[in-house]
């Protein structure tokens, strides 16, 4: 044996002998890679890179997602849930629109807000231009209440949705929120304020003129008519409208059919269900669906138009859609379906799809709403990806996928690797092989990794003691710092991801009106 090899040896033997080396320690906080697979990782991410080639087609289709207040903060902490619940640590997990080739920032910002809402961020998107606060569809010289119906056909703007009318291809819009709420109205509508959304809603009298508003025949149509009295291109070409709000098109002496403490909004007498039906049976067979079971004997392939409004008000948050009463399709399958209609058109077509309940669960403070249908908003978005592929057309697909504008939504505090991201804050041991505990802040009292600046989650007095309370319940309202009744918005640009033809335009940071100019550019 050689004298080197024989020396380590005799030492080894006589550390051990003296006790000098000890079994080391396993780490409590244990990540499922070894050493090498961070490099081989690294290593296939640059050879994905040297062969993607810019798709310069022309878009035969474009789908636009929107997950409205889908801060970044949102998909990290939506991308960690759905690796937990995969039984993985989650950190290393990716949500569908994250494989996504191109990506951006979008400035979100509106005409004049610094940190916007809805409304004239989806009408950025929507139509290339930059909007005032609560309006939709209209430029910015609009008079804040505008009520006449003239001056708003002169100030409004086109949408994408229109413009691809105007080429001869299908459309079709589905949302979890009301469909006539700002995020998918934008499509369709034009009005100086988003609230207007059944002739009830409108004012009695114009707030800048005085002149008569609602039920004068110079006032401008509420949201809901808007839909069923779209321009004629418009009307034959929007396929599919599916998601909640159905009180809004019924009269007010008509009930709800699935809960009968709900009236319909519309002192007009009109039915405008019905009115769907009979006006787009001009151009196919039409359906009006209002839950499941109706949505489910829908048949594509033989059916040209649905109108889909499955509650009075908005969708079920996918965590409790199980529970719905009458039963209602998720964001997947509304997707689902939109696609198998509109994929008959031999000119291609344009879907805009929302995820809008994440929104409405950030301003309850209630992160595990928001969290759960923001990975099914993702499963939406892999569905129309799988259903393009099968169909042969997803190379000639542009997807986008962005948020309107984010939350004030926090994660913070130093948890450790697979710690529960929606549980109380464990850091990594000081020494390999202690236990995890809690964190604690200057009180001595644990906290969560996820909270809000703002919102309903502040408590009474001193912070509470949240060691027994199980925060992943559904129900659990993270903390917060400043006491509102409804969580805000807030400013920070928001991510752009782009697949499919000039989706490498999607680049850098972008005014959010720029995403109107790439869908136009792929589709012109």
């Amino acid at each position: 044996m050689n004298r080197s090899v024989l020396t380590v040896v005799a030492l080894a033997v006589g550390l051990f002998a003296h006790g000098f080396v000890q079994a080391q320690a396993v780490p409590v906080v244990q990540g499922p890679e070894a050493v090498s697979d961070w490099f081989h990782a690294g290593q296939s991410f640059i050879a994905q890179g040297k062969a993607l080639q810019d798709n310069h087609r022309r878009a035969k289709n474009v789908v636009l997602f929107v997950g409205d207040g889908m801060g970044i903060s949102t998909i990290t902490a939506a991308r960690i849930l759905e690796g937990q619940l995969k039984n993985k640590p989650g950190e290393e997990n990716r949500l569908s629109f994250d494989r996504f080739p191109y990506t951006a920032f979008s400035k979100t910002y509106s005409w004049d807000q610094q940190t916007p809402d809805s409304a004239p961020t989806i009408t950025a998107i929507a139509t290339g231009y930059k909007a005032r606060e609560g309006m939709l569809s209209v430029n910015h010289t609009t008079a804040r209440g505008e009520c006449n119906a003239a001056v708003i056909e002169s100030k409004k703007v086109r949408s994408v949705l229109a413009h691809a009318a105007e080429m001869g291809k299908s459309t079709g819009i589905v949302s979890t929120a009301r469909i006539t709420h700002a995020t998918p109205a934008a499509m369709y509508a034009h009005t100086a304020m988003r609230d207007w959304e059944a002739d009830s809603n409108l004012p009695k009298t114009d707030i800048n003129t005085g002149a008569a508003c609602q039920g004068a025949d110079t006032a401008v149509k509420d949201i809901a008519r808007q839909l069923i009295e779209v321009s004629p291109q418009v009307r034959q070409s929007l396929k599919v409208a599916m998601g909640g709000g159905r009180t809004y098109f019924m009269p007010t002496s008509a009930v709800d059919p699935e809960y009968a403490k709900d009236k319909g909004r519309r002192l007009d007498g009109r039915d405008l269900t019905q009115e769907w039906v009979t006006s787009r049976s001009l151009y196919g067979r039409a359906s009006y669906a209002w839950n499941k079971a109706q949505f489910d004997a829908f048949d594509p392939a033989s059916n040209s138009y649905l109108l889909g409004l499955f509650e009075p008000s908005h969708v079920q948050y996918e965590a409790n859609r199980a529970n719905d009463p009458a039963g209602e399709p998720s964001l997947t399958e509304m997707t689902d379906k939109a696609l198998r209609v509109l994929m008959k058109d031999p000119k291609g077509f344009f879907l805009h799809v929302e995820g809008g309940r994440i929104d409405h669960a950030h301003h309850a403070g209630n992160a595990h709403r928001a969290l759960v249908d923001t990975i099914e908003f993702a499963n939406a978005v892999q569905r129309t990806v799988d259903v393009l592929k099968a169909a042969g057309t997803l190379e000639d697909t542009l997807i986008i996928v962005t948020a309107d504008h984010s939350h004030t939504f926090t994660i913070a505090g130093y948890p450790s690797r697979g710690n529960n991201i929606l549980g109380l804050v464990r850091e990594v041991p000081a020494k390999d092989g202690a236990a995890l505990k809690n964190s604690v802040d200057a009180n001595g009292r644990p906290y969560t990794t996820l909270g809000y600046a703002n919102g309903p989650g502040v408590r009474a007095g001193s912070r509470p003691d949240l060691t027994n309370v199980d925060t992943t319940d559904v129900n659990f309202l993270q903390e917060a710092l400043v006491p509102l009744a409804s969580e805000t918005h807030a400013g920070e640009d928001v991510a752009i991801y782009a697949r499919g033809p000039k989706a490498y335009l999607v680049r850098g940071s972008m005014e959010q009106n720029w995403i109107f100019h790439v869908m136009m550019e792929a589709m012109k």
